[in-house]
């Protein structure tokens, strides 16, 4: 099979999107927030504080167009919207957004999960997964999952001028789907990969604890690769 045949559609042209990150402050939604604007994307990094989102804006590579505001005004003003939020303030800070998000593309990559003296292992989630959860409160927004095994520190190191990994993007709905994985392809050495159906978000999810398992043993930055795609 040839490479076109593998391609049965084409990605769409992202370029001059707005991204918002929801969670920005923290050291992956700050790394998803450097290689976007690297990229030559607008990015407002979104905090319950707005001098908490610039101060995370300002600690970035000087020059890039990046910017800080409160989640409102993040979620408000940006084309497309990451939330990269602490678990245990996800369902809360979706609630309180509801009426910012409705009618966009919201990207979750946020890993339910627990840590105690044998590692890190995933956390039961009512819905299924995190991106499930997004999707039901947030019925007025296109909820994809991706990002989910993207490591913060390579994100923000700028001796890393690739990052060599495979994004697996899920949702149920295709535009959105094929957008988030053309965003993915805008971070060099990043592909972005159809993973399935929003319902399979949780083993997505779950399997970061896998890859921190790895990375504690190989002292790595473990990331995945999909063969044969």
């Amino acid at each position: 099979m040839t490479e076109a045949q593998k391609t049965p559609y084409d990605l769409p042209d992202v370029t001059g999107l707005t991204i918002g990150i929801l969670g920005g402050t923290g050291d992956q939604g700050k790394g998803l927030a450097r290689r976007f604007a690297l990229a030559g994307h607008q990015v407002i990094i979104g905090s319950r504080k707005a001098e908490r989102a610039q101060q995370a804006a300002d600690e970035l590579d000087e020059g890039l167009p990046v910017r800080g505001a409160e989640n409102p005004v993040a979620a408000g003003e940006a084309d497309v919207v990451v939330v990269a939020v602490p678990w245990d303030g996800h369902k809360a800070t979706l609630e309180s957004l509801r009426e910012e998000l409705t009618g966009k593309i919201v990207v979750d990559c946020v890993n339910p999960l627990g840590f105690d003296k044998r590692g890190a292992f995933p956390l039961p989630v009512e819905e299924g997964s995190a991106a499930q959860q997004a999707a039901a409160v947030l019925e007025g927004s296109r909820v994809v999952a991706a990002f989910h095994h993207v490591s913060a520190k390579l994100l923000l190191d700028p001796e890393v001028g690739e990052m060599e990994l495979d994004v697996l993007v899920l949702g149920d709905d295709r535009e959105a789907t094929d957008l988030v994985q053309a965003l993915a392809g805008r971070i060099p050495g990043m592909r972005g990969i159809y993973g399935g159906r929003l319902r399979n978000a949780g083993q997505v999810e779950a399997f970061t604890a896998n890859l921190i398992s790895m990375n504690r043993r190989y002292k790595a930055h473990a990331g995945l690769r999909v063969t044969d795609v």
